[in-house]
């Protein structure tokens, strides 16, 4: 082993030694000489190292390449994606200033800033960008234009915090578009995932009424905190409880307070002037109205027909009655007493007395 470690040191000197030799005689030679032999080098002995550095070379090449693609692509997709964004975010700003111009007044516009937490997160408040030097009260509601949002909860001077109807905490009287069942409206207490995250009870509703599903549902303006006729949701189904008196239902709300980037405060005025038919509850609230008026006269008029009918019928009730008496009188000799018709007997208001 010795000898062969020595051998082989002897080889790596002679060979270092002969690539110095060659270096040196390489420098001395003219160029015309020097070409000749690094081509025949490069030929033999040096190919392998020479393809090696080519592929190097071409794999470099490639990557730098492929690197340059790549940020492109990503350059084109954040393009994409912001200009995603951009549109919804113009769509959302188009919907809160038609949502102003229905209002036209008693309301505050405000910015709603998002937490950083994960997206499985259930959002329950939000910080909005104005206070009370704005207007902004406890207890004002906090719309979007698709329905109702939350209420707040504190106002600062520049900033308020808002409770939103995921917020345990939440309540609010609820009603059918007809205004004729009314219920108060929970959170869900079943958390899903998604979408089902944000789900509404309707408790309270009176066993003998019993709503369909994609019936939608609004605030009743009772209770003095929101006013008439803001969107909260919809009917889904009916959720099985212990309660026997009352119904409880699956209501899918129809606002999603992750997607909420601007908002509506309801000043005090507004909430006792109402806001009228911005969500579409009044007309059908008047159509339901017109047709109860309509429906309460057609009582009336069978009242007044069924008791013409009672009347009439006791009428000959009696007359069979007293014809059945003078019967049994003369059938027994006495006399019949002279009875005056009903029919016969009025008061002359003219002064002529009875007649």
């Amino acid at each position: 082993m010795a000898n062969t470690a020595r051998l082989g040191n002897r080889v790596d000197a002679g060979l270092l030694i002969a690539c110095v030799g060659l270096s040196l005689i390489a420098i001395v030679l003219r160029d015309e000489d020097r070409e000749p032999i690094a081509s025949a080098l490069r030929r033999t002995i040096v190919a392998p190292l020479v393809g090696l550095q080519r592929g190097a070379e071409r794999w470099r090449v490639a990557y730098v390449t492929n690197d340059q693609r790549q940020m492109q692509v990503d350059s084109v997709v954040m393009r994409t994606i912001n200009a995603q964004a951009l549109q919804v975010e113009n769509d959302q700003l188009r919907k809160i200033v038609g949502l102003g111009s229905r209002l036209d007044w008693g309301f505050v516009p405000a910015e709603a800033l998002h937490g950083t937490a994960p997206a499985e997160f259930v959002v329950t408040t939000l910080t909005l960008t104005a206070g009370s030097t704005a207007g902004v009260t406890r207890y004002s509601p906090v719309v979007a234009p698709e329905g109702l949002v939350g209420t707040i909860q504190t106002a600062d001077p520049t900033m308020s915090i808002a409770i939103l109807y995921t917020n345990p905490d939440f309540r609010a009287s609820a009603m059918a578009a007809d205004g004729t069942t009314f219920g108060i409206m929970y959170p869900h207490a079943q958390r899903g995932s998604g979408a089902d995250a944000y789900m509404l009870e309707l408790r309270g509703v009176p066993t003998r009424v019993q709503l369909k599903a994609g019936t939608t549902i609004y605030t009743s303006g009772l209770g003095g905190t929101f006013p008439r006729g803001i969107t909260i949701g919809t009917i889904v189904t009916e959720l099985k409880t212990s309660e026997v008196w009352t119904r409880t239902y699956l209501v899918r709300p129809a606002v999603s307070p992750a997607q909420v980037s601007t908002v509506l405060i309801l000043t005090p005025r507004r909430l006792s002037q109402g806001t009228g038919n911005v969500w579409g509850a009044a007309t059908t609230a008047n159509g339901d109205s017109a047709t109860k008026r309509i429906a309460a006269a057609g009582d009336s008029l069978a009242r007044h027909a069924a008791a013409l009918e009672a009347r009439a019928r006791a009428a000959a009730l009696d007359s069979l009655r007293q014809a059945t008496v003078d019967s049994v009188l003369r059938s027994l000799g006495m006399s019949v007493p002279v009875r005056p018709r009903r029919d016969s007997v009025r008061t002359d208001t003219t002064g002529g007395g009875r007649r």
